[in-house]
């Protein structure tokens, strides 16, 4: 791995938790939550991903890769609205602000109907059906524009002040769009869609140990000629969008770089579906010629071929160990901490895990014995002895999920896969964020060399 990232230059540890657990996130309550990262002796920050979500909110279903989602800004620190949008932001945001503006401003219109069920001249984007609609619709585009000014002006000052403590952002890249997003909208021609719009082929995974119907995600998948005919510009695009505000990237679902589960898009679960090949190896090829130093972390978490493990190590990538994953007593686990490599993130659990004190309550007696021995837990250990697994490991950055530190349960828990109800409703609790969990966890990190 390159020692000239700026995350990976010492070890370091960090906190997970996603932008839609604080208020005011993109301002005093994210300030507040940097500077609490700094006294307790993390320097990175990872989030989701911050596009703007369906009625779901699911951050992986993004409506666009460039825009960012409002419900993030700090109201009380808006630019003035009686002066113009900044030069520097229109410059930035050229490419795809005027498509996005549009774009939602024509679902609002439409009742969030997707794209493919507008009239046809607005789904097809004949020139004069856009241009009556921007007539028409010119106050909402406006305020629509204004508020991504407003994030582009908040983010940029967050990115200050997490500069100014050493905190670094580590953030994340959804492999897929949503199905009805201004991306498929004003690119139809690199996904795979039906004349209409509507995805023709989705992603998902195929049936496993899981899941005997596999998951079916229904995002539409790419067409992967025409991105390699127009030498990537668009994914090239959207990772310049995302590392202008990052330090470090994670790609979700790397494995579809080396090769995809396409469904079609009418079949009822995943089984009917059949791994394409992915040009990622020329992708990622681009992906150095843009950005030398490869700041990029490959989610390489599942079944993982010798394939991925290829195209991962072929480009130096740091993949992902997830203590909850490593105590099923099989010799080949990589995630069990006597494992690890160096060129690692370590998590006690992700995202789409439940809490460590979720996890273990509910482990089977022959598995509760093994977590016990290995990490000699003693009543009440938990999940304090998974943080300090973590800590030790020989892995470069340890992640803890903020519900880890605080001590939660699964009520606390921020995504279910495979179901659509109660996720990413999780708030951090008024208060919880206290000196004394700060000073507890700066020991920790000095101890274990990441402070």
């Amino acid at each position: 791995m390159s020692t000239r990232l700026p995350v990976f230059d010492r070890r370091r540890a960090g906190v997970l938790l996603p932008m839609s657990a604080l208020d005011a996130a993109l301002g005093r309550g994210g300030r507040a939550f940097i500077d609490w990262l700094a006294e307790a002796g993390f320097s990175v920050w990872q989030i989701l991903p911050v596009g703007p979500v369906g009625p779901d909110r699911s951050p992986y279903w993004v409506r666009s890769d460039f825009a960012g989602n409002s419900s993030f800004l700090d109201a009380a620190e808006l630019p003035d609205p009686q002066s113009p949008i900044g030069a520097e932001f229109l410059a930035v945001s050229g490419p795809w602000l005027r498509d996005y503006a549009l774009f939602e401003a024509l679902s609002r219109a439409h009742g969030g109907a997707p794209f493919w069920q507008w009239p046809v001249p607005l789904r097809d984007r004949e020139p004069e059906a856009l241009d009556e609609a921007r007539r028409q619709l010119a106050g909402e585009v406006s305020a629509i524009e204004r508020e991504q000014f407003a994030f582009y002006v908040q983010w940029k000052r967050l990115r200050e002040h997490a500069r100014s403590r050493d905190v670094r952002l580590f953030g994340d890249l959804p492999f897929y769009v949503g199905p009805s997003s201004v991306e498929t909208w004003a690119h139809r021609g690199l996904f795979r869609l039906t004349p209409t719009g509507a995805p023709a082929v989705v992603g998902g995974v195929p049936p496993d140990y899981f899941s005997e119907l596999g998951q079916l995600w229904g995002n539409p998948v790419y067409d992967w000629q025409a991105l390699q005919h127009t030498d990537f510009a668009w994914w090239l695009a959207r990772l310049r969008s995302q590392l202008a505000r990052l330090d470090l990237l994670r790609i979700d679902h790397f494995r579809a770089l080396a090769a995809h589960w396409a469904i079609p898009a009418e079949a009822p679960d995943a089984r009917s579906g059949a791994w394409l090949a992915t040009p990622g190896e020329h992708l990622l090829h681009r992906i150095r010629e843009a950005f030398p130093d490869m700041p990029l972390v490959a989610e390489d978490l599942g079944v993982i071929t010798e394939d991925v493990l290829a195209l991962k190590n072929g480009f130096g990538l740091a993949g992902m160990r997830v203590l909850q994953f490593g105590f099923d007593g099989l010799p080949g686990n990589l995630h069990v901490p006597h494992r690890h490599v160096r060129d690692c993130v370590v998590y006690t659990g992700t995202h789409d895990n439940d809490t460590t004190l979720g996890w273990y309550g509910a482990l089977d007696a022959g598995t509760r014995a093994r977590v016990d021995l290995y990490l000699h837990v003693t009543s009440g250990g938990m999940p304090e002895a998974l943080i300090r697994a973590a800590l030790a490991s020989v892995g470069e950055l340890a992640i803890i999920p903020l519900q880890d530190l605080l001590g939660l349960g699964s009520e606390a828990r921020i995504n279910t896969p495979g179901t659509t109800a109660g996720n990413w409703l999780w708030r951090v609790p008024a208060g919880a964020l206290t000196a004394g969990l700060a000073r507890h966890c700066a020991q920790l990190n000095a101890v274990f060399g990441r402070a």
